[in-house]
C-alpha cells in the first residue's frame, strides 16, 4: 500500500509545491510509517516554531531560505538551503526564520542506525558529506533502519545506474549538478534543488550530466 502523499514519476520542487503564507507556519504530512514520518514545513518570514522535546531524533533538510535552530538555553545554529542537521531526542529545539524557509523533517526510529558523520546538533552541507571520485559512483548510507534508508550519492561525469526497481517507495533530492532520471521508459532531466519520487517496484535509472550528487530516501514495508 502506498502511504505517501506525493506525486510519482515527475520532477517537482518541494519549495514550489509548499509555498509560505505571510505570518503562518504550515506543515504537510507526506509519509507516515510505524516509526518514521516525513513532514514538509513552510515558515513565512519572521515566524518561528517554539522549542519542543521529542522522544526520537529528527533529521532536518533545509530545502530553501534560511533559518536558525535554537534551544531555550541560548544555543543557536544557522542553516542555509542544502544544509542538514539532526535534532537529538530529549532536547528542546525550536526553529525561527527572518526571510522564510521550507524544510523537510524526517522522524527516526528509537533504534536508529545513523552514520557517525551525522553529529546531533551540528549543521552540515548535505552535498559535502560524500566526495566525487573519477569514473566512480560513491555511496554513503546516512541512515540504515529496517524500514528506512537515507543515502547520498556522488556520480562522476559519465556514470550512472542502469535500470532497476526498488522494493519500496523512494524520494530523490537532487543536491548538486544535473542528471537524468529514467522512469518507466521516460526520461526526466533533474537539476539541483529539484525532487523526484518512485513508486514501489517502479523501473528507474540515473545518469549524470557532468558531475551530479543526490540523496535518496527509501521506505520499506
Amino acid at each position: 500500500m502506498d502511504r505517501w502523499r506525493e506525486k510519482n514519476g515527475e520532477v517537482f520542487s518541494i519549495p514550489k509545491d509548499n509555498p509560505t503564507v505571510p505570518g503562518c507556519t504550515i506543515s504537510k504530512s507526506v509519509f507516515a510509517g510505524e516509526e518514521n514520518n516525513l513532514i514538509y514545513f513552510s515558515l513565512a518570514e519572521d515566524t518561528s516554531i517554539s522549542a519542543e522535546t521529542y522522544q526520537n531524533p529528527k533529521l532536518l533538510i533545509l530545502n530553501s531560505g534560511s533559518m536558525t535552530v535554537f534551544t531555550p538555553e541560548g544555543a543557536e545554529q544557522k542553516m542555509q538551503a542544502g544544509d542538514v542537521t539532526v535534532m537529538p531526542a530529549g532536547t528542546p529545539v525550536g526553529m525561527r526564520t527572518e526571510e522564510g524557509a521550507v524544510y523537510t523533517e524526517l522522524s527516526l526510529g528509537k533504534e536508529q542506525h545513523m552514520n557517525k558523520v551525522l553529529e546531533a546538533g551540528k549543521v552540515m552541507k548535505l552535498a559535502d558529506l560524500v566526495p566525487y571520485q573519477e569514473g566512480r559512483i560513491v555511496n554513503m548510507d546516512l541512515i540504515n533502519e529496517d524500514h528506512l534508508k537515507f543515502v547520498i550519492m556522488a556520480f562522476d561525469e559519465g556514470t550512472g545506474l542502469t535500470e532497476h526497481a526498488a522494493p519500496g517507495e523512494a524520494l530523490i533530492f537532487a543536491l548538486e549538478g544535473d542528471g537524468v532520471i529514467g522512469y518507466e521508459g521516460e526520461s526526466h532531466p533533474i537539476h539541483a534543488g529539484e525532487n523526484f519520487k518512485f513508486a514501489k517496484n517502479g523501473r528507474h535509472s540515473v545518469q549524470a550530466k557532468g558531475r551530479f550528487k543526490m540523496a535518496l530516501l527509501l521506505t520499506l514495508e
